[in-house]
């Protein structure tokens, strides 16, 4: 077959026209060149909470254990409302692979994605308020809920923010400029640092706050990326054209309803996934502190390798939905097939890197406590056996995103997890008396099984576009 690539050149990324391995290549470049910032973005993110990780595990097992349930209650809270959020990046690239000068297309998603943000803090927010009283009805230990309330109180103020930087971040990934988020979060790495290692210490001046000066510095930091992300908005030329502040209080009542739509779903099958691995930490709540602790590093490591392939399902989404958006099926399919390939073959290398150095990762976070370092190895080989599986579920997820295709991902997330892996994570931790190794392996467990199915949702449906 003859090899050709046409290349159509909008801000958005390149859109690969044509057949053979030159198109495969030319849409690996794409992908790559869009995924890196993107990447090492998600790295920084995670950055961020692996210093409140480290400190707070410096401080002392009680504070990481504290912040590790406090952390379960929030994120729940704030993947609802990413689900709106999330649902900008596709929309954007469907209006630009469509009309690639619709302007008022963009900022009208745009515009609306602040909209749901400020439509859904408020009682968020409010939920957060009762994170002790949530962690008691779920029985947890008494001090464990008073910690973790204490750590989340001073997070709901910075809720808000971080999911407008969200607003903004999807909002420039669309329009191909990855890297100006990717700059807001080293900077916002620095600053969570220090506001950690003042507030949580008592450094420069300031009181020793403890837990709750990692959730204050946690707070401020959001803060601080919203409005930096506001600022490079402005000072960036191809986001500054689009005006995205132009007639804030005008309505687009038909994008409000679709980000809605279409992000709830997407919400609820971020939940379903996050949910499950907040549950373990609940589960490992009951087998006591020792398990808590390690259960949160060995998330903590497999989350900084899982931010690789977000990276590259996020570049995904907009790869997939300028082909989906100009009615390219061939390219629908190159472009998916590509993001997972690439996820697959980093998450391999990853999971061997866990499984020959499970002992030294495990002493970065501890300094003494033997216990706690055993049983985060054993909860790292585990790790490193589901990570092919980890990042080809979330590549496969996100490239049906791109498609617009929300609803079924859900129902696929909601199965694995839930009605496959948590079953799993019970009988063989607390009915087989398995504990933190059962629960482990029911984890990957759902993540195979959603790997497999996310995979067959994309080419069956890709194969209609």
């Amino acid at each position: 077959m003859t090899e050709i690539a046409n290349i159509d050149i909008s801000n958005a990324g390149a859109r690969i026209d044509g057949a053979g391995l030159a198109a495969w290549m030319a849409e690996i470049r794409e992908l790559l060149r869009l995924a890196l910032p993107l990447v090492i973005t998600q790295l920084a993110q995670m950055a961020v909470m692996t210093t409140d990780v480290i400190m707070l595990g410096r401080l002392s097992e009680r504070a990481l254990a504290g912040a590790a349930l406090g952390n379960t209650v929030f994120f729940f809270a704030w993947l609802i409302g990413l689900g709106p959020t999330a649902a900008i990046s596709p929309m954007i690239a469907h209006i630009l692979g469509a009309r690639p000068n619709d302007r008022a297309g963009v900022r009208a998603v745009t515009r609306m994605g602040f909209w749901a943000v400020l439509v859904l803090s408020l009682p968020l927010a409010t939920f957060l308020l009762f994170t002790k009283e949530i962690l008691l009805m779920l029985a947890q230990q008494p001090a464990l809920a008073d910690a973790a309330g204490r750590f989340v109180m001073p997070l709901c103020l910075g809720l808000p923010f971080s999911l407008g930087f969200q607003v903004l971040r999807n909002y420039a990934t669309a329009l191909g400029k990855p890297n100006t988020s990717l700059l807001v979060m080293l900077l916002t790495i620095a600053f969570n640092a220090l506001g950690d290692y003042a507030l949580i210490f008592g450094h420069f001046g300031l009181p020793r706050l403890g837990l709750v000066g990692s959730g204050i510095a946690s707070a401020g930091s959001y803060t601080f990326s919203c409005l930096a992300m506001i600022a490079v908005v402005f000072g960036t030329p191809v986001l500054r054209k689009y005006r995205i502040f132009h007639r804030f209080t005008k309505p687009d009542w038909s994008k409000f309803a679709e980000l809605f739509h279409l992000g709830m779903p997407i919400g609820l099958t971020m939940i379903f996934e996050a949910m499950l691995f907040n549950a373990a930490t609940l589960l490992m709540g009951t087998f006591g502190t020792e398990s808590v602790a390690a259960h949160q590093i060995a998330i903590n490591v497999a989350s900084i390798t899982f931010m690789v392939p977000l990276g590259i399902a996020l570049a995904s989404t907009v790869r997939v939905g300028l082909s989906a958006g100009a009615g390219d099926r061939v390219g629908v399919r190159r472009a998916g097939t590509a993001a997972i390939l690439v996820s697959a073959t980093f998450m391999c290398l990853s999971g061997a890197m866990i499984a020959v150095f499970p002992y030294q990762i495990a002493r970065l976070y501890f300094s003494a406590d033997a216990g706690a370092i055993a049983l985060t190895v054993v909860f790292l080989r585990v790790a490193a056996a589901f990570q092919i599986f980890d990042g080809i579920q979330v590549t496969a997820a996100l490239t049906l995103r791109g498609l617009k295709d929300a609803h079924m991902p859900m129902w696929i997330a909601g199965a694995c997890y839930w009605l496959a892996g948590f079953p799993v994570c019970v009988g063989l931790g607390i009915g087989l008396g398995f504990k933190g190794l059962g629960v482990w392996i029911g984890l990957a467990f759902a993540l195979f099984m959603a790997a497999i199915c996310m995979c067959w949702r994309f080419y069956h449906l890709s194969a209609k576009q």
